[in-house]
């Protein structure tokens, strides 16, 4: 394991039995709570929150301390807390890797945020597609009202506060708070116009706090070793640590836990073990569909929140996916828009029938069907669906694109100008070509040829007809020859 790493959230995964709540005793688990009730007031809670700057873990980065403070402003007789277990970005599996591992840190979490909001409620909003991490939340929840850590009269404190789980059914939409909180009331997962914010009305119309897993599991470490410890690592502006899904084109797949500030280099090279095949680095994608590409002119950039957003990026709840030189960003931004016009509601038209334009767009530049000025029509329409959709899904969804079209632009124009894809993905735009001089006559592509395109006797070379050729590849795989070429 390289040194880079740092557990604050992961601390306890794979070392504590995660079905044990004597193990996460032992390692100091509820002590955060016990302190929270016997030695502080609510309101210490929040301010000492707010003084370590954690940030919300979820992707938008918000202040914890200052949303804690203003659900605790807000009037009302029941407030909620709400843990955001719902990720949906492609390649990421932070929070339940938390859950599964270390499930009574997000429940300690929970139930400190509720003394500190005045909140008896909290739910855990899950998707179904995490049986285990349901399983272990759900014994844990069991373990913790056994011991009087959750329940009526908490540790003899007299604050009651209980947890409840809600399944999801894994609509990636849901993972903005308002439709969080719609899903959760019964409703379809659809957003709402805000202000107002959740903090003033909320789930039921109660003023609630929602935060993600890997927020709560902060919580206890802050509030046990203090504010200098917290920020003693990360940057000034984003303290602490964060914990990435490394996907994609390089060797060491799975997840890290570095502090906020670790260069994409020391992510992709010192820990991720660099990029299979001696292939070359091309760009890492940060915040998922929502997010935008980091080139390799940028790979020694520092990962915090601002940082990222001073390149065309988010950080997103922690999913990295790296490209190579094999990866086509035409193709790359078109596989998130995709995602995201399937994951859209489709509330409201910008997003609705916006996102199917972009699409379209994209899908004519892949197949070399595309006309030269297409590329302003394409950043036009890329504002005008950011500027006018109803939530931050919409809002987000064009970022691959125009994040790809400022870095690559040279391969948008290769696609419209010359058809070309010279990473050889987009199949429309490709060509299997067989060279004379290296074909031995094997016949072996012929044979597999689904189409019948391939004509040619035995020991002589072979053609392809390229006005029936499928582009399949099939040929290309089975030869040993090296006589197949993309062009």
């Amino acid at each position: 394991m390289s040194t880079s790493q740092y557990r604050i959230v992961l601390r306890n995964c794979g070392i504590i039995n995660p079905e044990s709540i004597d193990d996460y005793i032992e390692k100091g688990g509820y002590l955060g709570l016990a302190n929270a009730l016997d030695k502080m007031s609510p309101q210490s809670v929040i301010d000492l929150v707010r003084e370590s700057g954690l940030r919300g873990r979820g992707g938008g980065g918000f202040p914890v301390g200052i949303k804690w403070g203003a659900t605790r402003m807000s009037q009302g007789d029941q407030k909620f807390i709400i843990c955001n277990a719902d990720e949906g970005d492609p390649g990421a599996f932070m929070d339940r890797a938390v859950l599964e591992g270390d499930p009574h840190s997000v429940i300690e979490g929970m139930i400190i945020a509720g003394y500190a909001i005045g909140s008896s409620k909290g739910y855990v909003y899950c998707r179904a597609e995490y049986p285990l991490a349901i399983e272990r939340l759900t014994k844990a929840i069991n373990q913790a009202l056994s011991k009087g850590l959750l329940g009526e009269n908490i540790l003899g404190s007299g604050f009651d506060f209980d947890v409840e789980i809600k399944l999801g059914a894994g609509a990636f939409v849901c993972g903005e708070e308002t439709a969080l909180i719609q899903s959760i009331e019964g409703k379809r997962g659809e957003p709402l116009l805000k202000p107002p914010y959740p903090a003033e009305k909320g789930l039921w119309g109660h003023p609630t706090s929602v935060n993600n897993v890997e927020t709560f599991a902060n919580i206890n470490p802050i509030i046990v070793k203090g504010v200098e410890w917290f920020r003693s690592t990360g940057t000034d502006s984003s303290p602490g640590t964060k914990v990435f899904s490394l996907a994609g084109r390089i060797t060491n797949v799975g997840l890290v836990e570095v502090p906020m500030g670790t260069t994409v280099r020391e992510l992709v090279y010192d820990i991720g073990g660099g990029i299979p095949d001696n292939k070359t680095f091309k760009a890492a994608q940060t915040g998922g569909p929502s997010g935008g590409c980091i080139p390799a002119s940028l790979i020694d950039t520092p990962i915090d929140y601002e940082q990222l957003k001073k390149i065309d990026s988010i950080m997103g709840s922690g999913g990295l996916i790296v490209m190579d030189e094999s990866s086509c960003m035409v193709d790359v931004a078109k596989y998130f828009l995709e995602f995201t016009l399937h994951e859209s509601c489709g509330k409201c038209v910008p997003c609705r029938v916006g996102n199917m334009r972009l699409f379209e767009i994209l899908t004519d530049i892949s197949e070399g069907k595309a006309k030269p000025n297409v590329l302003h029509t394409l950043k036009e329409l890329c504002e005008v669906v950011k500027e006018t959709s109803l939530c931050g899904l919409g809002q987000s969804s064009p970022n691959p694109v125009l994040s790809t079209l400022k870095r690559f632009e040279s391969e948008y124009v290769a696609h419209i100008t010359e058809h070309k894809c010279e990473a050889h993905v987009c199949s429309k735009l490709m060509q299997y070509l067989i060279i004379e001089d290296k074909c031995i006559g094997c016949t072996l592509c012929k044979k597999v040829c689904p189409v019948e395109c391939i004509s040619g006797s035995r020991k002589e070379a072979h053609f392809i007809d390229q006005s029936q050729c499928i582009k399949c590849g099939e040929c290309h795989h089975v030869c040993r020859f090296n006589a197949i070429e993309i062009l």
